[in-house]
């Protein structure tokens, strides 16, 4: 009997803190971030990307922001003189001074590269399609504020 009721007891405080985690991810976590799917908007921005790591190892780019496309620059490394075309991006708050970026193809909106770049910290990843090792990794920083403030 008292095993049934201490089992009984130890899946209600289970179940009972599932059921707060739940909420909680349902609300948020707490820190004032609740989840979200409402698009960030980088018009303004101008950042600069460098990579220590990866495919764009040297590589130093400007990515110059507008309402809805983006254009990269090689300023610095192996990239200078390559150009490429404005593309279409979306950008996405994903935890705290934290945004998701994937540049899209203005035609086929397929990605032709992704981003998360922690403005904090000041570490961006990248992710570029098109090769067996499209990964790289390095800094981040802002060098023009857009209107919206990266929270």
């Amino acid at each position: 009997m008292m095993r049934r009721f201490v089992l009984s007891a130890v899946v209600a405080v289970l179940l009972s803190a599932l059921a707060g985690t739940a909420t909680a991810a349902a609300k948020g976590s707490g820190n004032g971030f609740p989840p979200s799917v409402k698009r960030f908007n980088l018009n303004g921005y101008v950042l600069q990307t460098s990579y220590s790591l990866g495919r764009n190892k040297g590589n130093t780019f400007k990515q110059t922001y507008k309402r809805s496309t983006v254009q990269g620059v090689p300023v610095k490394g192996p990239a200078v003189g390559m150009t490429f075309p404005p593309v279409d991006y979306v950008a996405l708050n994903v935890a705290p001074q934290t945004l998701y970026v994937a540049w899209l193809d203005p035609s086929t909106h397929a990605i032709v590269d992704a981003f998360v770049m922690n403005f904090k910290t000041g570490v961006v990843f990248d992710y570029a399609p098109g090769s067996s090792k499209p990964e790289s990794s390095g800094t981040v920083k802002v060098l023009k504020k857009g209107r919206a403030k990266i929270k």
